[in-house]
């Protein structure tokens, strides 16, 4: 059975919660029927793969324009419930081709798409439901996803995700759940041929779900599946199982099936004595007929997480929650989550060791179907909600995960393509790598410096030292959530240094750098496009203060060096007026370094004037295409250059603050 032909259960219909199905009672009730309705009313019981073959029977006997238009879109309603989005996304086609009133078809349509990956169409069909619908936020929230879902997945997170074959059959196998604490035996939930029944699910085609059991032997090897005893699992529909902290309790939903009759869904526990469970008793959440399902169990046992369409909810199925004051105490009033359930599905809770809720939704920006969340409560009541991504979360059906105690490691279920229909995954977290590949470079010719040392000081207090090779590189391994400050140094040198942080980092990352050193032989030029002066004033601007805070550092980096600060003008106005200036402008510079605790015999002062315009340098040549390496910018050159632009920008590069050193053997007077 090819993937296009195979029947996958939309996981709204696990534990039967779309409500109970009458397996045997339909049929005998609807012979006397038309096939229309026949089809109907397989479809308003819930079963759905029935009401399929029902349809399509009917549209063939009715001539009726808009009756067949509502039958085509009840067959790909069929077919979007029972997780075929490929045949749903053809039949919403069709519907919409033949001029299928309800602009809802726009919608699921676009939902069909994003499920099948087809996100640019998806967006196409979005847009004109918003355009139809504009007061619905489900246009664009599906705007929205598809161009996030892209976004993931061109940028997955750092989990590794792999097929557990050996828990995987034909049929559907999902909501896996840890029965020792040594992670070696899971509990799931399957449909499979081994599986307690004989009656069919009539929404899946499959078997009533049991609950199974693998076991991992010495070697690391699985076991095959085998179901839990009659104890446990019966002739009506078992799964999604939770056991307490000490793995001695289980709570698992059981729904039942009778003919004419609906009991709904509801929560069972069991208790164990060696391998062995107890008879499983029924928890009274709410009445018979209403769905309770998907249990989640805190490590304190005194609070109940559960799924639900009781009234009151907030959407179709939403997350509630129970509590006692005691074990073995009487349950209270279910309450539900709130702001944390939407107006489709959210389901399958699991309770992390740190706190975290998780569940499953596809009332949220998503990348189709239902997504995995993790949702922290915040002290306001309200939640923090994050979807997993990609790779956890696909375009198919993502939920029913369970991690490790404190590992990022464990299974989830999944209807993405594989060897069946719903398939459970391994994931894992591999540790985050971080690196920082950096190169030492003179700051002048863009030469790379050999034999530089480089440290790199971590602030968690470590300090790794290197040596940079022929290629004047260097590398460093980072560690997570961790300030760095990589120092450069060479002879003859001035110290550089660069920074980088992995702290919120939540990926592996290899870091890029270049430090620049500046030769302690040359003069070195603060930033022209940040030291400015108003025209004829030696007044700092606020502009200013980076490029100055800057040599601070470099400053105080380099304890042992003096400086002169030389500042140069361009060669408008009078040489006598432009020393005068520039003395002004570089002794600015100077006061602004001892205000800021520089001692005052480590600095001199100097203006130039007009008398040393500047030498492009490589820097400069790469920056303009119209000046080159080693020119002299003097004024019969400025006065040359074709335009009034070419002629600022070289006057603007005249007009700069540099510094030289003047010793290298400076100590601080006792």
């Amino acid at each position: 059975m090819t993937n296009n032909d195979s029947i996958s259960m939309k996981p709204l219909q696990y534990i039967l919660l779309a409500g109970l199905l009458l397996v045997v009672s339909f049929s005998l009730q609807a012979q006397k029927k038309d096939q229309t309705t026949k089809a109907r009313a397989a479809y308003a019981a819930g079963e759905y793969t029935v009401a399929i073959d029902l349809f399509k029977d009917a549209y063939n006997k009715v001539n009726d324009r808009e009756v067949k238009n509502e039958i085509i879109f009840l067959i790909a309603e069929c077919y979007r419930i029972t997780n075929q989005p490929n045949k749903a996304e053809l039949r919403y086609k069709q519907a919409i081709q033949r001029e299928y009133p309800n602009p809802i078809i726009y919608l699921r349509y676009a939902d069909a798409m994003r499920m099948d990956e087809e996100y640019e169409d998806a967006l196409e069909q979005y847009r004109r439901y918003k355009e139809l619908v504009p007061d619905d936020p489900r246009g664009q929230e599906g705007i929205t996803s598809c161009e996030l879902a892209a976004e993931w997945m061109a940028r997955p997170t750092n989990y590794a995700v792999e097929n557990m074959k050996y828990f995987n059959s034909r049929q559907s196998d999902y909501s896996p759940y840890f029965a020792e604490d040594d992670y070696k035996i899971v509990y799931f939930t399957s449909s499979r041929e081994e599986a307690t029944g004989n009656d069919l699910h009539g929404a899946t085609g499959e078997n009533f779900t049991d609950i199974f059991q693998s076991r991992m032997d010495r070697k690391g090897k699985w076991s095959v599946p085998v179901a839990l005893d009659e104890n446990v699992n019966t002739e009506f529909e078992e799964g999604t199982p939770v056991l307490t902290d000490d793995y001695s309790t289980m709570y698992f939903t059981r729904c039942q099936v009778n003919k004419n009759a609906n009991y709904g869904c509801q929560i069972y526990t069991s208790s164990r004595t060696g391998d062995e469970w107890a008879e499983a008793e029924a928890l009274t959440l709410a009445d018979d007929s209403i769905v309770v399902a998907h249990p989640a169990i805190t490590p304190d046992e005194l609070t109940l997480y559960f799924v639900s369409d009781m009234p009151g909810g907030v959407g179709g199925k939403d997350i509630w929650i129970v509590s006692r004051d005691s074990k073995g105490g009487e349950w209270g009033r279910p309450e539900n989550l709130g702001t944390l359930n939407t107006v489709d599905d959210d389901m399958f809770p699991f309770l992390h060791n740190d706190g975290s809720l998780y569940f499953s939704s596809n009332g949220r920006i998503g990348m189709g179907g239902l997504d995995i969340y993790r949702a922290n409560e915040k002290e306001d009541g309200s939640w923090k909600i994050e979807n997993m991504r990609y790779p956890i979360n696909s375009a198919a059906d993502d939920f029913g995960i369970v991690f490790e105690r404190d590992m990022e490691r464990g299974y989830f279920s999944s209807t993405r393509k594989g060897r069946g229909n719903d398939e459970i995954y391994m994931f894992a977290l591999p540790p985050m790598k971080f690196n920082v590949i950096g190169e030492v470079r003179d700051d002048k010719s863009d030469v790379l410096l050999v034999n530089s040392t480089v440290k790199s000081i971590g602030s968690d207090g470590i300090t790794v030292e290197t040596t940079t090779g022929e290629d004047g590189s260097f590398r460093f391994m980072l560690k997570p959530n961790t300030d760095y400050v990589f120092v450069a140094s060479r002879d003859g040198y001035l110290n550089g240094k660069e920074r980088e942080t992995t702290k919120g980092l939540d990926n592996s990352t290899d870091f890029r750098t270049t430090i620049y050193l500046s030769n302690i032989r040359e003069t070195i030029e603060l930033s022209n496009s940040n030291v400015f002066y108003d025209f004829a004033k030696w007044d700092l601007r606020p502009e200013a203060m980076v490029s100055l805070d800057k040599l601070i550092e470099t400053v105080t980096d380099n304890p042992t060096i003096t400086i002169e600060l030389m500042s140069h003008t361009d060669v408008r106005g009078t040489p006598e007026d432009n020393i005068e200036l520039s003395q002004k402008r570089a002794q600015s510079v100077v006061d602004y370094l001892i205000e800021r605790g520089i001692d005052p015999s480590r600095l001199t002062a100097k203006g130039y004037g007009e008398d040393m315009p500047k030498v492009v340098t490589k820097r400069i040549d790469d920056s303009y295409e119209f000046l080159n390496e080693g020119t002299e910018l003097t004024e019969p050159y400025i006065n040359s250059l074709p335009t009034v632009e070419q002629q600022e920008i070289a006057h603007q590069l005249n007009r700069r603050t540099e510094f030289r050193v003047l010793r290298t053997d400076y100590r601080p007077a006792d």
